[in-house]
């Protein structure tokens, strides 16, 4: 091992230790994180100040970078800002802000990019402003949920499918938040409600407040079962919530973790962290 790593939860995560990700990674220090991160799903680097260039650098080891969701102020870019900050005036936004209202749907728990066909294979996240409290990031395994079902559930969730679609998730928030333009840029996608990591071969559902319903089932039926799998993937004992420091870098397996955001004051403290999405591809997202 190159590498110390440090638990973060009895199911997923650890903090990696020993190693600089503001500097360029040697070809086995990437095999060994990739290792990592295939094992444990969630990878925290603490006091690792990077700007964007070197966050760049660093996603582009797990692969390159899609281009942001035009819904965000930063849509067009490789960045996904999560600010309560106004990039030009650098003054706190407004809570009536387009952009405050659409990162509201940030504290339901959601795998990034899940509306896209390809999904994600991970986002990268960094802590350049934080808060004095709140602010949280929290996590949880779909793994582990998957675990914790019973053979006979699991071999009735196996072979369907949800569809998952941003048009959906924001407007259970603010119908009508997104322009006819946007949300033909992203049409809805079809993922499989169990994935099987292409590594390890290990099975995780696949969740969040993306999916809008299950193919093939009555649509109240199949939201229901979608809330039922939630409740169990997110229960207390199951989350790890990440308490930011600056310099914090966090990457995380889209495939199988979910995430959401926990309140802050946005009124009164700063807050500015950076994501980087990479996309996944066909044996990211393999079905069964």
């Amino acid at each position: 091992m190159i590498f110390d790593l440090h638990p973060l939860h009895p199911n997923f995560g650890v903090e990696i230790l020993g190693t600089d990700v503001t500097r360029p990674l040697t070809a086995a220090q990437i095999r060994e994180i990739r290792a990592a991160f295939e094992t444990h799903s969630l990878l925290l680097f603490r006091g690792h100040p990077i700007d964007d260039a070197r966050q760049l650098a660093f996603s582009k080891y797990f692969g390159e970078p899609q281009i942001s969701f035009s819904g965000n102020q930063t849509g067009g870019t490789h960045f996904s800002r999560q600010s309560n900050i106004d990039p030009e005036t650098d003054a706190l936004l407004p809570l009536d802000h387009k952009q405050m209202v659409y990162q509201s749907g940030n504290v339901m728990w959601h795998s990034d990019s899940s509306y896209r066909e390809s999904g994600s294979l991970c986002s990268i996240l960094s802590a350049r402003e934080v808060t004095p409290e709140g602010g949280h990031t929290e996590f949880v395994s779909q793994r582990a949920a998957w675990e914790a079902l019973p053979a006979e559930r699991q071999q009735a969730l196996e072979g369907r499918f949800a569809i998952h679609s941003i048009v959906h998730s924001r407007n259970l928030i603010a119908p009508n938040l997104l322009t006819e333009a946007q949300e033909k840029e992203i049409p809805a996608a079809r993922h499989a409600l169990v994935k099987v990591n292409p590594v390890n071969r290990r099975k995780s559902l696949f969740l969040g407040a993306h999916a809008s319903h299950i193919e093939d089932m009555p649509v109240e039926e199949g939201q229901a079962l979608l809330r039922e799998l939630l409740e169990l993937a997110t229960r207390k004992t199951e989350i790890y919530s990440h308490k930011w420091e600056i310099g914090d870098v966090i990457v995380w397996d889209n495939r199988c973790m979910l995430h959401r955001a926990t309140p802050f004051d946005v009124t009164r403290h700063r807050r500015l962290l950076q994501r980087t999405t990479v996309p996944g591809d066909a044996s990211d997202h393999a079905v069964l």
